[in-house]
């Protein structure tokens, strides 16, 4: 426990400027793309800082724990020389834990919005509401890489010295937040739409194919640009995916939840009113 103790206060050692700078910026760059409107939704705020650390939580309290056990499992199942001739085999359900635990901590904040709502949300609200939990904890773990990377003293004459695979930390970094946006967003999308434990899935099986490249790197089926370039592709498809279901258009207007008095009900109707404006005449909407 003390172990999992140290390696959740690790995200916020050593900070620096830079680090939690850049993953901020990476952050807004890409959640960005979904228009959030975190301005007229303030509660958003909420739930971008809420869910970072019951992520975090959850990755050290329930994902490492599980990895840990289900890899002492498989040591007790096959010997070593087994497990080294079958190791893409056997990293599988390791890896497929990272998505699952992951997936669902970013998913509470989206469930508890849907069922506070009655389980009846437009489909892009809630798309936006995971895009936002996503981003919380995306920038969290992107700061706490990145501080690790400037901890190394890393300076402009080295960047210049290894050219582009100096950078690959900060590319790496850019792309692993647009996957964590992007695959929450499908499942809020998914949980709004009636599909919440299919897209949970989607979601938590493409969190796993990212995370496998980290197997293939380390096992040596593929070089260090190779992964990296593995990387931005999964989360570029994903992000396209989730953009994609943000922006459409739709056959009618949503149909907001009109209260019968002037009490609840206005995050749906403010909703509908800024689909109007997307999906009406307005020419810069187009």
């Amino acid at each position: 426990m003390l172990n999992h103790v140290n390696y959740f206060l690790s995200f916020f050692h050593e900070p620096s400027a830079w680090g939690i700078g850049l993953a901020i910026g990476f952050g807004a760059v890409w959640l960005a793309c979904y228009w959030p409107s975190l301005t007229r939704r303030p509660w958003l705020w909420a739930v971008l800082v809420g869910t970072a650390f019951l992520t975090l939580a959850a990755l050290c309290f329930i994902q490492i724990p599980l990895q840990n056990e289900t890899a002492r499992a498989l040591s007790h199942l096959w010997s070593s020389d087994t497990l080294m001739r079958w190791i893409l085999l056997a990293y599988i359900p390791i890896i497929l834990l990272s998505g699952l635990v992951q997936e669902g901590a970013k998913l509470v904040p989206v469930v508890v919005y849907w069922w506070r709502k009655g389980r009846n949300i437009d489909p892009k609200l809630g798309l936006i509401v995971g895009a936002v939990a996503g981003a919380g904890f995306g920038i969290l773990e992107a700061q706490w890489a990145l501080n690790g990377v400037f901890a190394q003293g890393v300076t402009w004459a080295i960047v210049q010295a290894g050219g582009f695979t100096a950078l690959l930390p900060f590319w790496e970094r850019f792309f692993v937040v647009a996957s964590h946006i992007a695959f929450s967003a499908l499942a809020g999308y998914g949980l709004a739409k009636g599909w919440g434990w299919q897209f949970y899935l989607i979601a938590s099986a493409l969190h796993a194919v990212l995370k496998y490249s980290a197997v293939l790197f380390q096992t040596g089926h593929l070089a260090l640009v190779p992964t990296e370039i593995y990387v931005a592709g999964v989360a570029v498809a994903a992000t396209v995916w989730a953009v994609w279901l943000r922006w459409r258009r739709t056959a009618a207007l949503p149909e907001p939840l009109m209260p019968t008095s002037s009490g609840g009900g206005g995050e749906e109707k403010d909703f509908a009113i800024e689909q109007g404006v997307q999906q009406g005449t307005n020419p810069k909407a187009e």
